[in-house]
């Protein structure tokens, strides 16, 4: 990683060894010169005028520590901030940086320092985020599933072929997850490729709402029977032209988008409300284009820039429908990162109602020959 200064490096036909004006070589080498002249000048001195050597030895030593001192100490102290600054690294405090004010090696290792540092945070970083992402995917399944189960234990539903292919549903998103629980950090550093296919839009997409219909509904049993309130009223609609849209990417991955997305409009729907997931051509050849719509009270277009950011509720104190909970914030973080990986965008876009997600999604490349 480079900050724009030309590197000090050897090439083969440079009888400098890679020597700058300002390298620590230099200054060495400067520094002996100036004793070596400063000496040799009171010696000079000292012949025209008579002093004694002695005196002149002296002088010549006080002139060569002082400045021995001065450049000694130009050279201990950044390397002083360096050790304080490894130090605090090494116990896993990564805001600390070496200031990048000198134009030596000493600099240059300022400089690698600093980058050190700014990887170890985007490391820990995302294992930070790998874990509570993580954490977020596998509680919807669960509490689907654990929804389900206690519906039957309690008696509220029978364990019919439907309720059971619900609850089995869940165990093979549950499983899906696990599954892929190492994968993530490592499709997070492009380590492992994402595994797009083509794939028809209004099945898959049918199949994405359907499953949160059932979740919804299982959510609403438990809810029902201990008197709180439920968010199964609002209605989700699905509007795919052409019919026979297809896209290319990575369903798992954009399962989460979408399904991210949904729970997020379902959150801050009024009552009764209604969700529309929409699915169009992109502008370029084999894109897709994804909007989930909903009728809450939208999102100012101050916060556009921070809805995708983790833990960030919005501005809107409680979710718009009744009973709904805020969630943890990480929805929509989740939803960028998917995107990201497929190089794609996502962003808030103009509505005249409520809140409108637009995910835009690049086509399958095209191989020249």
């Amino acid at each position: 990683m480079s900050d724009g200064r030309p590197a000090a490096r050897r090439s083969p036909g440079d009888p400098w060894g890679g020597v700058r004006p300002f390298s620590i070589k230099t200054k060495l080498g400067a520094l002996v010169v100036i004793s070596v002249l400063i000496t040799t000048g009171l010696m000079m001195i000292a012949l025209r005028t008579q002093t004694e050597l002695r005196f002149i030895t002296v002088f010549s030593m006080i002139a060569t520590l002082l400045i021995t001192q001065f450049v000694a100490h130009s050279l201990t102290a950044p390397l002083d901030e360096m050790n304080t600054v490894a130090r605090s690294i090494s116990q896993g405090d990564y805001t600390r940086r070496v200031r990048e004010s000198r134009r030596d090696e000493l600099g240059d290792l300022a400089q690698t320092i600093n980058v050190m540092a700014d990887e170890l945070e985007a490391q820990d970083r995302q294992r930070k985020e790998l874990v509570a992402n993580v954490s977020h995917e596998l509680r919807t399944p669960i509490a689907g599933l654990r929804a389900v189960l206690e519906n039957i234990v309690d008696g509220v539903t029978e364990a019919d072929p439907e309720t059971m292919r619900t609850a089995l549903k869940q165990t093979e998103r549950l499983g899906r997850l696990v599954e892929t629980l190492l994968d993530l950090s490592r499709l997070d550093n492009g380590v492992v490729p994402l595994k797009k296919r083509r794939f028809e839009v209004w099945p898959y997409l049918s199949g994405v709402l359907k499953e949160a219909n059932m979740v919804a509904s299982a959510r609403a049993g438990i809810a029902s029977g201990s008197g709180s309130h439920t968010r199964a009223d609002v209605h989700l609609h699905l509007d795919v032209f052409p019919s026979d849209l297809t896209g290319h990417a990575d369903p798992e991955r954009i399962h989460q988008v979408v399904a991210n997305l949904i729970d997020n409009a379902v959150k801050h729907s009024p009552p009764h409300g209604r969700v529309t997931v929409r699915a169009r051509r992109g502008a370029t050849p084999g894109s897709l284009e994804l909007e989930v719509l909903d009728e809450g009270p939208g999102i100012p277009k101050s916060e556009w820039h921070r809805v995708f950011e983790r833990f960030n509720r919005g501005v809107v104190a409680r979710p718009h429908g009744p009973g709904s909970d805020g969630g943890t914030g990480l929805g929509l973080a989740i939803a960028r990162w998917a995107v990201d990986l497929h190089g794609g965008r996502i962003g808030v876009a103009e509505s005249e109602r409520g809140c409108r997600i637009l995910v835009t999604l690049p086509g399958e490349p095209t191989v020249q020959s």
